[in-house]
């Protein structure tokens, strides 16, 4: 696979990868096809599971290229990371969004007439940008061809983004059906949370491949921005309704999952 998709330009690879990442977003919405109900036992260890994925390939696929380049200095990685989660915080605070499983008058964000179906969706669009950002800045990572940064590794980070994203689509959708929206349009709004991973991946090569200097900074703050909506969201998310067990054994294997994919293909 890695000599299959390294005969493109890292910016058409980047966006293959993050296609890739959102198809598996609208394949988490598939269930919502055939039932108006899912188990929150398994939703919650599924978000645990998403969880621990974005916590290991923020160190291994991000965090650990983004030292490795800056010959051991801590700064570069220490000033990105904290610029990604202030970043994600900022986003936060200035567009309107609601988490799935709040009721609507616990919308973030400014005051706005928007539908719960829209400020469902945007909370999880917000939160796949980091996710689009760390795949393409992977790819134009590895096109450098040092440091650490392979192809085989941004590979590693998109399919195990691409796992992540499959409670992700579901987690928008099912709520959207229980309340009573058609099974096409809660689909459709499930899958279309993913929708701006590749504009994010794009971007985030292109920005690597233009302007080299930048590649530890861009690489730890993807690591910053996905690490803030494990800690802000997911995570409390998957603790909520009271099946812990699930979602702390959910949020290991998904470590374990990220941790092998990145050290097995990187």
């Amino acid at each position: 696979m890695e000599t299959w998709i390294g005969q493109f330009h890292p910016v058409t690879q980047a966006l293959l990868a993050t296609l890739f990442t959102w198809g598996v977003t609208a394949l988490g919405a598939v269930p919502v096809l055939f039932t108006k109900r899912f188990h929150q036992g398994v939703m919650d260890g599924l978000l645990g599971m998403a969880a621990g994925v974005m916590i290991a390939a923020s160190y291994w696929s991000l965090l650990a290229p983004a030292i490795e380049m800056s010959d051991g200095d801590w700064k570069p990685a220490t000033l990105g990371f904290l610029a990604g989660g202030a970043f994600l915080y900022g986003i936060d605070k200035i567009l309107p969004h609601l988490h799935p499983g709040e009721p609507q008058e616990k919308a973030e964000g400014p005051k706005t007439s928007w539908q719960r179906s829209t400020l469902l969706v945007t909370a999880i669009t917000l939160h796949n940008i980091p996710e689009g950002l760390a795949v393409g800045v992977g790819f134009g990572a590895a096109a450098h061809g040092d440091n650490g940064a392979t192809i085989g590794g941004a590979l590693a980070l998109a399919l195990g983004i691409g796992l992540q994203n499959f409670p992700e689509g579901l987690a928008v959708a099912m709520p959207l059906r229980r309340e009573g929206y058609s099974r096409g349009k809660a689909f459709f709004l499930g899958q279309a949370s993913g929708f701006v991973e590749p504009i994010a991946g794009v971007l985030g090569a292109a920005a690597v491949l233009s302007m080299s200097a930048i590649l530890p900074y861009a690489l730890a703050f993807a690591a910053g921005a996905m690490i803030f909506v494990c800690i802000e969201e997911l995570i409390p998310e998957s603790q909520r309704n009271g099946y812990t067990d699930f979602a702390t054994l959910g949020g290991m294997f998904g470590f374990a999952i990220m941790m092998s994919l990145d050290v097995g293909l990187g």
